[in-house]
């Protein structure tokens, strides 16, 4: 096995989508049902997280869209890729949720209906979330969560955890191939703010 071969195979896995696109059909041929309660992006995604967000609120996926995430390891790197976008944009401390609101709300004219800004890490996104969706009394018996690819599979295990009478549906942000050649690596197309490849290589194997 080459190494593209290898990470496209750990990306493959970690990275799971369970429906082939956000639409009411897709998700009504595998569930039954064209609507779930909640989508959820989480902010740990690189900025083509905020484009599939938009997708699925103009596609009515879901009765209720929500952004989790406050800062955490990856949010700087998401400040400075989100400045180049958004010029106008003061991202200086701002959290995930923020930043991607701003983002489609600045490409799309759109907006998350609830925003959860505390969190830092895997294991409290999703302990805010529940308990926004509780403080909140939003219903949930359905589920689609996005988040970056190294790090979805992870999410649906601590989500998993703490909800099993949930159905989750995953929907990574991104699905991303590496192509090898004369011994250096590259993505076989442009992703909105990819990790360069040492970092996205990096998530990877920490996963």
């Amino acid at each position: 096995m080459t190494n593209s071969e290898a990470i496209n195979t750990l990306s493959a896995f970690l990275g799971k989508r369970d429906v082939t696109e956000l639409t009411q059909n897709a998700i009504f041929e595998r569930y039954g049902f064209p609507m779930v309660d909640v989508f959820v992006l989480f902010g740990g995604s690189v900025l083509c997280g905020g484009d599939i967000l938009a997708k699925a609120i103009q596609n009515h996926i879901a009765k209720k869209f929500i952004i989790v995430g406050g800062a955490g390891h990856t949010t700087q790197t998401l400040r400075d890729k989100m400045q180049k976008v958004i010029p106008e944009l003061q991202t200086t401390d701002l959290p995930e949720a923020e930043l991607f609101n701003s983002y489609i709300n600045s490409l799309y004219n759109l907006s998350a209906d609830y925003l959860e800004t505390r969190s830092t890490n895997c294991g409290n996104n999703i302990s805010l979330l529940l308990e926004l969706l509780e403080t909140e009394q939003i219903p949930c018996k359905n589920i689609i969560i996005a988040q970056d690819a190294a790090m979805q599979l992870r999410m649906e295990a601590v989500l998993k955890k703490f909800r099993s009478d949930l159905t989750i549906i995953n929907f990574a942000t991104y699905s991303a191939r590496v192509h090898e050649r004369e011994k250096s690596l590259f993505f076989a197309e442009d992703i909105a703010g990819m990790w360069d490849m040492e970092r996205y290589i990096s998530l990877l194997l920490g996963e």
